[in-house]
Order: C-alpha cells, then structure tokens, then sequence
C-alpha cells in the first residue's frame, strides 16, 4: 500500500502554505476514476477542463499501440499546476510521474492531490523552473514516455519548453509530448527530433502531439 506522504523534492526554500478550493475537477479514467482534486486561487494556475483531459486522453489510448501503460511508464508533467495530467496518467496506468512547477502554492496542492489519490508512491514533485529542470533531469539521463507541457497561456513557453525538450532528447523512443496552448498563440516551430502526429481545437485550447522520429 502507498504511503500516505508524497515525496517534494525542495530544490529552494520550503513549500509553504496555500489557501485551498475545491474547483470541481476530477480525474475521469482509470483507478482513481471520480475522484475529486484540490486547486487554490490565483492567476498562475489554468487547470485543463476534464472534458479536454478526457478527450487528450483518448488520442493517447489511440497511439498507445502496446497498451497505455506498457507505452506511456514514465510520465513527466511540466507546469503542473494542480497535478491533473500526470495524476490522470497514474490512473491510467503509468508507473510512475514526476511534476514540475515552480510556484510553491502548486507544489502544495499537487503534493495534497497525489496523497490524495493514494499515488504517493509512484510521484515525485519538483519545484523549480520547468527549462532548469528540463536541462537537470537529461544531465541526470532521465528519459520520459509522456510529456505535459500546459504553461500559461499568455506567454512563449510553450515553444521553448518543446525546443528545450527536442534538444535535451528527454523524449523517449515511442513517446509523446502533449503541449496546450491558446488559440491566440498557435505553435510555428521546427523540431530535430519530434514530429508534430496531431492537432485538436477545444474552445480557446489548442492541443499539439508530437511523437519522437526514433
């Protein structure tokens, strides 16, 4: 049985407290199916809606050609915010996760949703800058199946988060990368080693997947 404590990896400083709400989200599919997941306030977190999750999801199943968790083991979620893509992954069958943000208020709620889910054995949080921590996880030889990108819509991380990913290679053989963005910022970027395999609209989301060419 999972413990019942997450492991936050505290890069600088300490978590610290969050004023905590329930927004109504939960996780669609898997294990975890129903259950419901904490968010805070404030303008630095857009979690994506469950109706867009589920339909993600579904385009990932569509891909996973052994199975989504013999496809997607190692799943790395980058702008985490609440947790919800990676904790939805867990669900679904990835072993295991690893979540990034670098607000502290995130890394606590992301922390309260894991346990919260009974996943605290198979999740670990970082809080630092997503593009630091891309570099530190692929000096370490880390290698991810599935990778999250949903940073704030109104900036230019997106792209640089993607080429920062395609020139670390810490995509793995068989991967994907799924990376959100506003329909007001649609990507224009060419990649040496990901291959854009689909694209979908949601309202004002647009949803990019980009699988490895190895």
């Amino acid at each position: 049985m999972p413990s019942t404590t997450s492991r936050v990896i505290r890069l600088r400083g300490n978590v610290g407290l969050c004023r905590e709400v329930v927004l109504g989200m939960r996780i669609v599919g898997g294990t975890c199916k129903g259950r419901g997941l904490s968010s805070f306030k404030g303008l630095s977190i857009r979690p994506t809606s469950d109706k867009v999750r589920e339909a993600v999801f579904s385009i990932l199943f569509h891909y996973a050609g052994s199975g989504f968790s013999g496809t997607f083991r190692r799943t790395l979620d980058l702008f985490a915010g609440t947790g919800a893509m990676g904790i939805e992954a867990l669900s679904r069958g990835s072993a295991e996760a690893v979540f990034v943000d670098k607000d502290p208020k995130s890394a606590a709620v992301i922390q309260k949703n894991i346990e919260l889910c009974g996943l605290s054995g198979r999740a670990s949080v970082v809080r630092k800058d997503v593009l630091d921590a891309v570099r530190l996880l692929s000096m370490k030889g880390e290698r991810f199946d599935l990778i999250f990108i949903d940073p704030p819509y109104d900036s230019s991380l997106t792209a640089r988060t993607l080429k920062e990913i395609d020139e670390q290679g810490l995509l793995g053989a068989g991967g994907m990368v799924v990376a959100e963005t506003s329909k007001r910022k649609p990507l224009e970027l060419t990649l040496a080693n990901l291959t854009l395999v689909d694209e979908r609209r949601y309202g004002d989301t647009l949803v990019y997947f980009f699988a490895s060419r190895a």
